[in-house]
């Protein structure tokens, strides 16, 4: 590995103090420990002082709750399981690795970034990865696991740094989680929330429904797209190419490689692997059919109870088991085609080898799931959000002025509250009504939501896939810390912000229609 050359640049300057004084954090684990302690301790002091926040949808006020009291400790020692088995993203996380490292290990992963990209000039392969990251939240979470490296894989194989692949896609899905050219399950429940809110509202303007921002989003998905393909293409990937960053994975004492991801150098397929390929599409055929026909057939097993599939529907609840079939099934398929699997047994083996590389995540994840449920079940969250809006509500703010500090409030509790449906559910209560008062629809307040919801998690250490990335990143640089994913991460908030934004604006000014009937203005 060869040492770094000088930043050359002031911004190189700029965000490597940034990567130097994150890079002081301490490790994750030790991290989360110290701030459940200092959770812990606060938490008491709050609840000593008698603090509690009225979030305006409750019928009654949240109380912070210390750890330290006999309801803390009786709490913490019986959910102990509970909170780590609990811990949202672990389930995903596991079930979507047991899946990639089928596809992976057997080569269908390999051979489909070659087939699918041979012919793309490497120009627009930035781009490409950017408008699937952007978009990607139709996958739920999941898009967080797979992308990334999928990404990385695809800028080898054009002769890209894998890096800027890795770390651009993972900007774009998680920068830009909150909009997409479709309409996701994050749409229904989000207007869901704003709907909930609204039936207290003398006047509850526009019904607020699943594709109430859809407009709004099509235009912010091509926008974030085209700056996220810049900020890959002029920022993150020259300044990799300045630090000398490995373009291979790095290996251990060992000899053996620190990740799973390959680099792919040769574009051409055998004969073995275009047979298993026209394997894998028909095994892909016949999964994809079947996930259509449990959920179009009249009263198929994917419909709700009413025959729909919105605002809820198991559908919407199933991402990760059809996102988890669509790897495997085929990844079996083409590898009984190839010979990389000639037993039952190897499917096993490649699934557990998939979970091997995300082991220290799932240590990780013991103490993230105890930070978190201390976090919600203390009722600290509550507390900063609200007493956040109260403050932002007592500026006096009333046009778009006001709607750009929400947004900006938004972003910065979001580096507490990562949970989009949480923080909505908080500052959608104070907020839906504050701006109804001020003329505004709650569509269209929602769709300010979106942006401070999104933009600032792929910097804040309580987003758990930060870990993740922080793992896969480290496998092409060991010493990589949450510093080095800050500073190169920094960019694309500000950027995703500020584009963001402006097309907030421009729907605001000219007074466009954010989705089918919904305006800014209350008529």
């Amino acid at each position: 590995m060869s040492t770094p050359a000088a930043p050359t640049t002031r911004t190189d300057r700029l965000l490597g103090g940034i990567e130097r004084a994150g890079n002081k954090i301490p490790e994750p684990f030790v991290l989360f420990v110290g701030l459940f302690t200092i959770l812990a301790v606060v938490s008491t002091g709050l609840a000593l002082g008698g603090v509690q926040a009225q979030v305006e949808s409750a019928d009654s006020p949240t109380v912070v709750r210390g750890f330290f009291s006999v309801e803390g400790i009786r709490w913490f020692t019986t959910t102990l399981v509970d909170n780590f088995v609990g811990f949202p993203p672990l389930g995903t996380v596991v079930v979507i690795l047991l899946a990639v490292g089928i596809a992976q290990r057997s080569g269908l992963l390999s051979s489909v970034i070659k087939r699918s990209f041979s012919g793309w000039p490497s120009w627009a392969l930035p781009y490409a990865v950017a408008l699937v990251g952007t978009v990607g939240s139709v996958m739920a979470d999941s898009v967080m696991i797979v992308l990334p490296p999928l990404a990385a894989m695809v800028f080898a194989t054009a002769g890209r740094h894998p890096v800027a692949g890795l770390l651009g896609a993972f900007a774009a899905a998680g920068a830009g989680y909150s909009t997409s050219l479709l309409v996701t399950s994050l749409d229904a429940l989000f207007a869901g929330i704003t709907s909930a809110v609204t039936g207290s509202l003398p006047d509850p303007g526009t019904p607020v429904t699943p594709v109430s921002n859809w407009f709004f989003n099509i235009v912010s998905s091509l926008v974030l797209t085209v700056v996220c393909g810049l900020l890959i293409t002029k920022v993150l990937e020259p300044r990799l190419e300045r630090l000398r960053v490995p373009r291979k994975q790095v290996e251990s004492e060992d000899g053996d490689s620190l990740g799973a991801v390959e680099d792919v150098a040769d574009l051409t397929l055998d004969d073995r692997a275009r047979r298993g390929m026209r394997l894998a599409g028909l095994a892909f055929l016949v999964t994809a059919v079947a996930i259509v026909l449990l959920t179009v057939l009249p009263g198929a097993p994917l419909r709700n109870e009413t025959g729909g599939y919105l605002p809820e529907s198991p559908l919407l609840d199933s991402v990760v088991f059809i996102v988890s079939a669509l790897l495997a099934v085929p990844g079996i398929a083409y590898g009984y085609a190839t010979g990389a699997f000639r037993k039952a047994a190897d499917v096993p083996v490649a699934m557990a080898e998939a979970v091997k590389d995300m082991a220290s995540f799932i240590v990780l994840a013991f103490v993230l799931g105890q930070f978190i449920a201390l976090f919600n079940w203390s009722g600290v969250g509550t507390v900063l959000a609200v007493t956040g809006a109260d403050a932002l509500a007592s500026l006096g703010f009333t046009g778009f002025g006001a709607v750009l500090a929400f947004v900006l409030l938004c972003s910065l509790l979001n580096l507490f509250i990562v949970s989009g449906s949480s923080m909505w559910t908080i500052m959608g209560a104070v907020f839906v009504p504050l701006f109804a008062l001020l003329g505004y629809e709650p569509g269209f307040t929602q769709a300010a939501f979106r942006i401070g919801d999104s933009a600032t998690q792929i910097l804040t250490p309580l987003n758990p896939y930060l870990v993740i990335i922080l793992a896969m990143l480290r496998r092409y640089e060991p010493q990589a810390g949450f510093g080095t994913l800050i500073s190169r991460f920094l960019p694309f908030t500000v950027f995703f912000w500020l584009a963001w934004a402006a097309v907030l604006a421009v729907f605001f000014f000219l007074d466009l229609p954010f989705g089918p009937g919904q305006y800014a203005r209350l008529p």
